[in-house]
């Protein structure tokens, strides 16, 4: 007696490796499918009856690494799997989603008595971005960029390249050496890739960014080589002078990473600015930011809460030291940006973290 035909593994669209996941799973089961069971480890996250071969889930994933495994089953009770590895899983609450800006005044005075105690220039933007709350202070004024336009850079590739880079391809190897060590000689190898130079590399960046309407930000040249709207008010409240160079404010760094979470959903101004950059473009940025190796900064005191996780991109030079990035909890996901001119590593660090918890401490009380 012939063995029955084994059920061929689902076709899995999303998750995807090396991509952040907000728990959509979608794909296709192989005929004589029946059910679809989605699990994290031993945690059963779905099991739902397959009307047809395509299969839409949402589910509630884990916050960090994981590996999502997707089981397809027929009426005889045989059974077929695919693993999705390298999926970093976020909140289903923070789904992207355009709201209405919303000043948060409790939060406002908040920020700006530690702001205003900081013993340098420092400048903030906040907002949740699931209700719309928020709150900044000094956040229009401008500050050495140092390595935060390096997710401008990133952001900018990835609207160039066809897909995805290739893991282990040479684009795919300099993202992730200019975006997790921050590494200076691949974020000048990028710049040369997008338009035969640094500066000629810098002017696409610029583009990228006069797109979203980034007007205080300049991406100028090269690294030296050295082995969000109008309800929550953005003023320049004190601006530090540094002379020529690249430079960036907390609300346009802000605003950078709303747009690349908006994309991630297929949303948003930077999915209309540049439709080269695709939803699976932002997935996988958020991906690489979730994986950044740096001291803590805005992480310093949320990072280490399990059910926190905190996406973020920082920049320091001699004088000055910034963290900006988007730190998703079960309830949601804020945005937050920090920089600061004078002061010191620690001090500007330990500020960073502040800001961010505050906030967090905020939106927990305000449900989203």
């Amino acid at each position: 007696m012939n063995a029955a035909p084994a059920l061929p593994p689902p076709a899995i669209e999303q998750p995807a490796p090396y991509q952040a996941s907000f728990g959509l799973v979608t794909g296709v089961a192989a005929r004589g499918s029946r059910r679809v069971v989605v699990s994290v480890g031993a945690r059963k996250l779905a099991d739902k009856p397959l009307r047809g071969r395509r299969f839409t889930l949402r589910v509630r994933l884990p916050v960090g690494d994981l590996t999502v495994r997707v089981v397809t089953i027929a009426s005889d009770g045989t059974r077929s799997s695919r693993a999705v590895p390298n999926v970093f899983g976020l909140p289903a609450a923070s789904r992207p989603h355009i709201v209405r800006d919303r000043h948060d005044t409790v939060l406002s005075g908040k920020l700006r008595a530690l702001l205003t105690r900081y013993s340098g220039t420092a400048g903030a933007y906040v907002q949740n971005l699931t209700e719309g709350g928020g709150a900044a202070w000094n956040a229009k004024a401008r500050f050495p960029a140092a390595s935060t336009l390096k997710l401008a850079i990133a952001t900018t590739v990835l609207a160039e390249h066809s897909g995805i880079p290739p893991p282990g391809s040479s684009v795919d190897s300099l993202l992730r050496d200019m975006i997790l060590p921050s590494d200076d000689a691949a974020a000048n190898a990028l710049l040369v890739w997008l338009a035969g130079s640094t500066s000629a590399g810098s002017d696409r960046v610029n583009g990228l960014m006069r797109s979203l309407g980034m007007q205080d930000s300049l991406m100028y040249g090269g690294y030296e080589v050295r082995r969000l709207s109008g309800a929550i008010p953005v003023r320049v409240e004190e601006q530090p002078a540094f002379g020529v160079g690249k430079y960036t404010t907390a609300w346009d760094m802000a605003s950078l990473h709303r747009a690349v979470w908006l994309a991630a959903g297929n949303q948003g101004p930077l999915r209309k600015a540049e439709p080269g950059f695709t939803a699976a473009d932002g997935r996988h940025l958020l991906w690489l930011l979730a994986h950044v190796r740096d001291t803590p900064k805005l992480d310093t005191f949320v990072g280490s809460r399990r059910d926190v996780a905190v996406l973020h991109k920082a920049g320091w030079i001699s004088a000055a030291r910034h963290d900006t990035g988007l730190v998703f909890w079960p309830g949601g996901v804020f945005v937050v940006g920090v920089m600061t001119w004078h002061g010191n590593g620690t001090s500007a660090d330990v500020l960073a973290g502040r800001c961010a918890e505050i906030a967090l401490a905020r939106f927990r009380r305000r449900p989203g």
